[in-house]
């Protein structure tokens, strides 16, 4: 723990970014091999008149690109509060974020491709931003949307898949439950069953590797999960958790009403 508490934050916030990273990539590979092969037998986005063995592989790079650009963007929306809310926000904001990049990618791809014969026509530019406007909506609101399923799933799944967080406990605190996530700086406070400690991670990849545990963030600097709420009140327009350890938790007004739609609060 003294060694966790003497690294530089700085290098430990470059590795959770790197992690994050990785991960997307990880997660992008196999759906974009699958919507590429569909796509590269469909012939889209007009490269029925390659040959197989080119196209397919060039509809994976596309689809890979879409796959990461629309991970980035979903993460990245999901970090603002007012946003998160709302699942449907998640996925309207993520959509619009990648849909530009996203068109503007495929429409520089297709014009290398075309070479002389037809280059870089510019006029053709809003019709891809279009397609991929209606791609990228329709992808990132399903996926938000199935996200929200999440919490219902059998618990025999989370058995199976022990969430990633928990490796990262402290010896101390191995095997116990854990009831919340509190930012303080650079590190997150522990709370669990056997009691809290310290580790140096970033709030965003702690919430990204508890997913398997039932819980959602409740404020900018806290993630709680659901079966560590002993008591839940209103006062003053504000809605505040108390945790089986006795901690009291704010509720930002930006998760309130995720929180009435689950009934927790």
């Amino acid at each position: 723990m003294t060694r966790d508490l003497r690294e530089s934050p700085r290098g430990a916030v470059h590795a959770s970014w790197v992690a994050t990273a990785w991960s997307v990539v990880q997660r992008s590979l196999i759906p974009a091999i699958v919507v590429g092969a569909f796509l590269a037998f469909i012939g889209a986005f007009g490269s029925g008149g390659m040959p197989m063995g080119l196209r397919v592989p060039f509809m994976i790079a596309i689809s890979f690109v879409g796959t990461v650009l629309g991970q980035t963007a979903y993460l990245s929306v999901e970090q603002v509060p007012w946003v998160a809310a709302r699942w449907w926000r998640i996925g309207l904001f993520s959509g619009l974020a990648m849909c530009v990049p996203m068109g503007l990618f495929v429409w520089s791809v297709v014009g290398m491709l075309e070479g002389p014969r037809r280059g870089f026509d510019v006029s053709e530019l809003p019709a891809y931003v279009g397609v991929s406007l209606v791609t990228s909506l329709f992808f990132c609101v399903t996926v938000a949307w199935a996200h929200t399923l999440a919490p219902e799933r059998g618990q025999g799944e989370v058995a199976a898949a022990p969430p990633k967080f928990l490796e990262r406990l402290p010896l101390k605190l191995r095997g116990a439950a854990v009831w919340a996530v509190e930012a303080e700086d650079h590190y997150l406070r522990l709370h669990t069953s056997k009691g809290q400690d310290l580790i140096l991670l970033r709030l965003a990849d702690a919430i990204s590797e508890l997913e398997g545990i039932e819980g959602m963030q409740v404020h900018r600097s806290w993630w709680v999960a659901r079966e560590a709420i002993a008591d839940a009140r209103r006062a003053d327009g504000r809605a505040t958790l108390t945790l089986k350890d006795g901690s009291e938790v704010p509720v930002s007004r930006t998760y309130a009403g995720l929180l009435r739609d689950r009934g927790w609060i």
